[in-house]
C-alpha cells in the first residue's frame, strides 16, 4: 500500500468487561474504577470505565493491519483523553494521514476514538514508520 496524505482506516469494536479485566490483569492497573462497580458508583462516572490505554491500544490495532498495515512501525503517539469509555461502548478508531515523507517512509497521522453517539473519547497523533516498499 502506498501511503498519502488523506487516506484514512476506521474499525470498530465493542469494549467488554473482559477486555477491560484481561487489560487490568495483563497491564497490572488494577484501578478500582476499572473492576469494581461498587467502588465505581462512588465517583463522578458512577459506572466502572475501560483503561485509557485500552482504548489507545485500538489506534495501534488500526495501524498495525489497515493502514499502513503489517510492517509498519510504531514510532511514537500523542494522546488526549476527552471522555470515558464505558461497558458496552462502541468505539470507532480513524486514523488518518496527515503529513508523509516519502524519502524517509515516516507519516504523521491524526488519531481518533469515537463512542456509538460521535463524542470523541480520545484524539492525537500517532507517528509510524511505513513498511519498506511503501
Amino acid at each position: 500500500m502506498r501511503l498519502e496524505v488523506g487516506q484514512r482506516a476506521s474499525r470498530t469494536r465493542k469494549v467488554s468487561a473482559e477486555d477491560i479485566e484481561l487489560f487490568a490483569r495483563a497491564s497490572g492497573d488494577t484501578n478500582p474504577i476499572h473492576l469494581d462497580e461498587s467502588y465505581a458508583a462512588t465517583t463522578q462516572f458512577k459506572h466502572r470505565i475501560a483503561h485509557g490505554m485500552l482504548t489507545a491500544s485500538f489506534i495501534s490495532a488500526v495501524l498495525a493491519s489497515d493502514l499502513p498495515g503489517p510492517g509498519g512501525i510504531y514510532l511514537g503517539q500523542d494522546l488526549k483523553f476527552k471522555a470515558p469509555v464505558f461497558i458496552g461502548d462502541e468505539i470507532t478508531t480513524t486514523v488518518e494521514v496527515i503529513k508523509y515523507r516519502e524519502d524517509r517512509r515516516i507519516a504523521t497521522c491524526q488519531t481518533t476514538c469515537t463512542n456509538q453517539d460521535g463524542k470523541v473519547v480520545i484524539e492525537g497523533e500517532a507517528v509510524i514508520l511505513a513498511p519498506p516498499g511503501e
